[in-house]
Order: structure tokens, then sequence, then C-alpha cells
């Protein structure tokens, strides 16, 4: 019985040393759990609060998009009024005074035959 003594004893130490661990697991557990649930519910709150103000911020979004649309809509049909005004005015002075129109024509037609001979001539040089 001397010899048991011991053993018994380590026995109950291994016990105590894994009834121990066991309550160490079992709190661990519990902490954890108690923290995920305090994070579930901020992560819960804060996608609560951040909706509205994703919302807010698409509506602003597209209302902005929408605008950029009308505008550009606007200036687009402004410069076809401003395109035809401007062919208007050039058939109208064009029957009003052809011989003018036609030597205003062929002098332009001259410098820009005389720039693009310039920059064909020095590109051949360069």
């Amino acid at each position: 019985m001397f010899f048991n003594k011991p053993a018994d004893q380590s026995n109950a130490l291994a016990d105590q040393a894994a009834q121990s661990a066991e309550q160490a697991i079992h709190a661990t557990q519990v902490a954890a759990n108690s923290a995920l649930d305090g994070l579930s519910g901020a992560v819960q709150s804060a996608r609560d609060e951040a909706a509205p103000l994703l919302n807010r911020a698409s509506e602003r979004a597209s209302a902005m998009a929408h605008r950029g649309a009308d505008a550009l809509r606007h200036s687009s049909q402004q410069l076809r009024d401003q395109a035809q005004r401007a062919s208007d005015g050039t058939v109208g002075y064009i029957k009003a005074e052809p011989v003018k129109a036609m030597l205003i024509a062929a002098a332009t037609g001259a410098a820009l035959m005389g720039l693009l001979s310039l920059v064909t001539h020095s590109r051949h040089r360069g």
C-alpha cells in the first residue's frame, strides 16, 4: 500500500489538473462567446446606422448623375442650335454675296495649302 499512495496522489493531481483545464476551457469559451455576441451586436448596430447613410449617398449620386445628363443634353442642344444658326448665316451670306464668298473660300484654301506645305517641308528637314 505504501507504493499505491504516491500513485493515488498523482492520479488525484492529474484529475485536478484536468478539471482545472476543463474549467479554464469552459471559462474561455464563455468569454469568447460573450465577446462574439458583443461584436455581432456592434456590427449589426454599425450596419443599421450605415444603411441610411449609404442610401442617402446613393440617392445623391443618382441625382447628380441625372443633373449631369440633363446639363449635357442642354449643352448639346445649344451647340446644335448655334451650329444651325452659323450654317444658316453662311448660306445667307453666300446667297447675298456669292463673289465675295468664293474669293474668301479661295483665299482660305490657299492659306491652308501654304500651311500644309510648310508643315510637310519642316518634317522632311527635321
